[in-house]
């Protein structure tokens, strides 16, 4: 029985990509290509490293840091603006807050946009904003739309064609909201090939891709051609289009391909050198990085490796905002800054694109916008006795910090500008989320006129076609 179960588990793993999130339930008729526009545009990256901040990063605390108020029993929750003092970066007259010296010190190769504004959805959810950020559709929407890293898979196809083109790190759908979490993480209508390959903790990388133990290579086969024929038979029904179930059938054939190659070693961290390993080694995003740069190394096109979102944990701070970032981080300075240099000192940096983001930012008083609030989900004291309502609580959508390297980025270049005092808002060059995603393909030289026909309808990579690439972070 134990055996039985490590197989069904093996399976979970191998289709997590397509199973979770191919939306059994919904019938599509097909997909159709209507490509126009230049079909050999120039690029400037090859590859694509998201590393996601989930929960909400206040830039304030992070990139973008503003007057420091330290922590004294009794003082007014309004005057706090920063909960940490500033410190240089290698750029002249630009600084990081207290904690983040390392991604300060290599911030020179690369740029810092500190006017991101998160969109407008009503009463602020965290999975919405996330669905948005990572699709660029605000939800809920008629189809499956796809994931930024499925449009880079499907556009672009695998580097290597034993690596999985898309592949997700360190993000668990056991968590609370699993399910709205599952929606974004998704091709959507592109097909389950180009899906997340799930890799739920780095640590584990290699038996996500391997059989269990005690299972031969003739004994899987004899399974993985079952699957399939349960799949093509029975899994989808009457349900999902001839192309759907094509592409499920394709997605399990290539996560086959990978169990039987020498490129999944990359996948096992053990392989690395005990000293490098110890430097991203903060934990599972740390090492999640450590293993986004090995699969660079082989070859990967999309990789996304997050914080993990969780209700109330990580940057969900909904209270103990400062001494909970004390610890976010030591999670993310160590592992980024080394990525950066690593992939620099390869020269791997020239055509990768590393994106460091958030869904939004947050604040101690403002909940949403200043110009349209909605509904405060924390309670703020008018004046701070305990150390738990100390830090930046609500939800803060307009303004945030990312930052950008490689893969044709500027360096050395900062973009936008937030208010000094509160409401710490953006006040020069507004970026909105069809500008970043429009940013990012331009760079992969991804048509933006590429769209496919859904219900009779064309879909494009950012809304009706009309996102734009901010010119001005390109070299």
């Amino acid at each position: 029985m134990k055996t039985d179960w490590k197989r069904r588990e093996f399976l979970k793993k191998t289709s997590a990509a397509a199973i979770a999130t191919m939306g059994l339930g919904t019938p599509f008729t097909g997909l159709l290509s209507s490509c126009s526009g230049n079909q050999g545009m120039p690029s400037t990256a090859d590859s694509v490293i998201l590393l996601y901040m989930a929960g909400g990063m206040a830039h304030t605390e992070t990139f973008d840091p503003k007057k420091y108020t330290p922590f004294r029993k009794g003082m007014e929750s309004n005057e706090v603006l920063s909960t940490f003092p500033s410190v240089p970066t290698v750029l002249d007259g630009i600084h990081f807050s207290e904690g983040l010296e390392k991604i300060g010190q290599i911030i020179d190769r690369g740029a810092l946009i500190r006017s991101y504004v998160a969109a407008d959805l009503g009463h602020i959810l965290h999975t919405r904003h996330q669905y948005h950020w990572h699709t660029c559709y605000e939800p809920p929407q008629s189809v499956l739309v796809p994931h930024m890293g499925s449009w880079v898979a499907k556009e672009l196809g695998p580097l290597n064609p034993v690596i999985p083109p898309f592949i997700n790190i360190n993000q668990r759908f056991t968590v609370g909201e699993g399910e709205e979490l599952k929606a974004f993480h998704s091709a959507g209508f592109l097909g389950s090939e180009y899906g997340p390959f799930l890799i739920p903790d780095p640590t584990g990388g290699l038996e996500s891709v391997r059989p269990p133990e005690g299972m031969n290579t003739k004994r899987f086969e004899s399974r993985n051609q079952l699957y399939e024929r349960l799949v093509q038979e029975s899994a989808l029904g009457e349900y999902g289009s001839d192309y759907q179930k094509e592409s499920l059938k394709r997605s399990m054939e290539q996560a086959y391909i990978l169990l039987n190659s020498p490129e999944a070693k990359a996948f096992d961290l053990t392989e690395e050198p005990k000293e490098k390993y110890d430097i991203y080694n903060t934990g599972r995003f740390g090492l999640g990085c450590l293993m986004a740069r090995r699969l660079v190394d082989e070859g990967a096109r999309f990789i996304s490796v997050t914080t993990e979102y969780e209700p109330f944990f990580g940057w969900d701070t909904h209270e103990n905002g400062h001494t909970r970032l004390v610890d976010m981080k030591k999670m993310i300075d160590s592992p980024i800054a080394q990525l950066i240099k690593d992939l620099d000192e390869s020269g791997r940096l020239e055509r990768t694109l590393v994106i460091v983001a958030s869904e939004f930012s947050r604040d101690m008083m403002t909940e949403g916008r200043p110009d349209l609030k909605v509904k405060d989900q924390v309670e703020v004291p008018d004046f701070i006795e305990d150390m738990k309502n100390y830090g930046m609580h609500r939800h803060f959508t307009d303004g945030c910090s990312m930052l950008m390297f490689g893969g044709g980025i500027k360096r050395g270049h900062v973009f936008g500008k937030t208010a000094d005092e509160r409401p710490c808002k953006t006040v020069e060059n507004p970026i909105k989320i069809d500008s970043v995603h429009q940013t990012m393909y331009h760079a992969l030289g991804i048509d933006p006129e590429k769209h496919y026909e859904i219900e009779k309808r064309p879909f494009y990579t950012t809304p009706d076609g009309l996102g734009k690439p901010v010119m001005d972070l390109l070299v």
